[in-house]
C-alpha cells in the first residue's frame, strides 16, 4: 500500500488526554494519516479540535453515525476508526463503524456490558473487519518477551499468577469536585464499572497475556470504600486458570498516594517473573537455585524490538504506538500480503475485550462466591 493509512477519531477533542495519547502513538508509528473526525458532540468544541488537528472542515462531523456513513461513501474513505469515548458510547460507536464497513480500534473496556460486547464480537466477525482494544501494557516490548519466556517453558509449569494495580486518585470524592474524568468514570450509566472496569480489565489481560492461561472461574470481593460513590474503588479476586493455576488480583483507586502501574508476578515450577509499570523497560527472571537476571528492553535485532534504542527508555504512548503498529500490520497483510512483524504476540482484540467484561460480570456477581467465567 503506497499510502499511509488513513484514521479518524470518535472522541478525543479539545481537553482529552486519551485522544491526544492515541494520537501520539499512530504518529509514532508514521503509518497513519487522521483525515476525520467527530471530536466532541459540542459543535464548536468540535470544530475548533478539528481545526487544530489540521482536519478539513468537511470531515469534521457532529456525531459518529454521520461521520461513519460518509466516510464509507467516500473513495478516500477512512480505512480504520480510533474511539476514544467514556465507555457507555463504545458499543454504540464501534458498532456504527463495523456496519459501514470500517475497521476499529477501541478504548478498554470494549463495552459496559458483557452483551454488548459479544455483539460487537459476532458482527466484527461476520463482516470480517479488524477490531483491536488498547490494552496498552501488552504494546510493551519487555511484556511480550515476558510471554515469550513462559511459552518456552523456561518457569517451567506455571503455578500462580498475581496482578496488583493501584491508584489513589480517587481516594477522596473527587468527583463531586468539578474533576470531569472522576465525574463519568464514577457514573456506572457512563462507567458501566469502577475500578474493576477501569484498571481490572486491564489487570486481567495482563495476567492472561503473559501466562498464556485462562481463568476458568474466581471468586471476589468487590468495595466501595467512598461514602456516596456509587460505584466500585477496591477489588480482591481470586483466581483459578485452565491449567489448574491458582492466582490473584487486586485493583484499588482508593490506595491513598500510589499513582504507579501494575505489577505483574508469575511463578512456574523451576522459576519466577516480574515486571512492573512503572519501571516498563525492565524484567525480573528468578531461577529455581535463587539467582535473578535483570532482562533490559530488547534491541533492534529482537522479535519485540523498540521504538527507540537501547538506553533510551520507553513509556506509555511508545507501548499504545506498539498496538498501532499491529494494527497496521494486519492492514497492510490483507491488502497486500505483507508480513506481521510479530504474529507470536497477538495484538489485543474483541476477544480479549469480551474476556475483560466476562471478568468484571463475574466479580460484580460473586459476592464472595466461586463463579464459573
Amino acid at each position: 500500500m503506497a499510502r499511509r493509512l488513513r484514521l479518524g477519531m470518535v472522541g478525543g477533542g479539545e481537553g482529552g488526554f486519551f485522544g491526544t495519547a492515541h494520537r501520539a502513538a499512530a504518529r509514532l508509528t508514521d503509518r497513519f494519516e487522521l483525515v476525520a473526525g467527530a471530536f466532541s458532540s459540542d459543535a464548536s468544541k468540535a470544530a475548533r479540535s478539528a481545526e487544530a488537528l489540521l482536519v478539513a472542515p468537511e470531515r469534521s462531523y457532529g456525531d459518529f453515525r454521520a461521520m461513519a456513513e460518509a466516510e464509507a461513501r467516500r473513495d478516500d474513505g477512512i480505512d480504520v476508526v480510533s474511539v476514544v469515548l467514556p465507555n457507555h458510547l463504545h458499543h454504540a460507536a464501534a458498532r456504527a463503524f463495523l456496519e459501514n464497513g470500517i475497521h476499529v480500534v477501541c478504548d478498554k473496556p470494549v463495552t459496559t456490558t458483557l452483551a454488548d460486547a459479544r455483539d460487537l464480537g459476532d458482527l466484527a466477525s461476520r463482516a470480517g473487519l479488524l477490531f483491536a482494544v488498547t490494552y496498552t501494557n501488552a504494546g510493551y516490548g519487555i511484556v511480550r518477551d515476558a510471554r515469550e519466556i513462559v511459552a518456552s517453558g523456561r518457569l517451567g509449569e506455571i503455578r500462580v499468577v498475581k496482578v496488583d494495580f493501584s491508584q489513589g486518585w480517587l481516594s477522596s470524592p473527587v468527583e463531586r469536585d468539578g474533576n470531569k474524568q472522576a465525574e463519568w468514570r464514577t457514573d456506572p450509566a457512563r462507567s458501566g464499572a469502577g475500578c474493576l472496569a477501569d484498571i481490572g480489565t486491564h489487570a486481567f489481560h495482563l495476567a492472561e497475556y503473559v501466562s498464556g492461561l485462562q481463568c476458568r472461574s474466581l471468586l471476589a470481593v468487590v468495595d466501595t470504600l467512598v461514602p456516596g460513590r456509587r460505584v466500585d474503588d477496591n477489588a480482591d479476586l481470586l483466581l483459578r486458570f485452565d491449567n489448574g493455576a491458582r492466582g490473584g488480583i487486586w485493583v484499588s483507586q482508593v490506595a491513598t498516594g500510589q499513582s504507579g502501574g501494575p505489577v505483574l508476578r508469575i511463578f512456574g515450577t523451576r522459576g519466577g517473573l516480574q515486571w512492573k509499570g512503572d519501571d516498563p523497560n525492565r524484567l525480573l527472571v528468578s531461577e529455581l537455585d535463587g539467582r535473578t537476571q535483570i532482562v533490559e528492553r530488547a534491541g533492534p535485532q529482537s522479535r519485540n524490538p523498540g521504538r527507540l534504542p537501547p538506553g533510551h527508555p520507553e513509556g506509555f504512548v511508545e507501548a499504545l504506538s506498539r498496538i498501532y503498529d499491529d494494527v497496521a500490520d494486519r492492514l497492510m497483510h490483507r491488502h497486500d500480503a505483507a508480513p506481521v512483524r510479530s504474529p507470536q504476540a497477538p495484538m489485543p482484540d474483541i476477544a480479549d475485550g469480551i474476556r475483560g467484561l466476562m471478568m468484571v460480570e463475574a466479580a460484580l456477581r460473586s459476592g464472595g462466591d466461586w463463579i464459573d467465567l
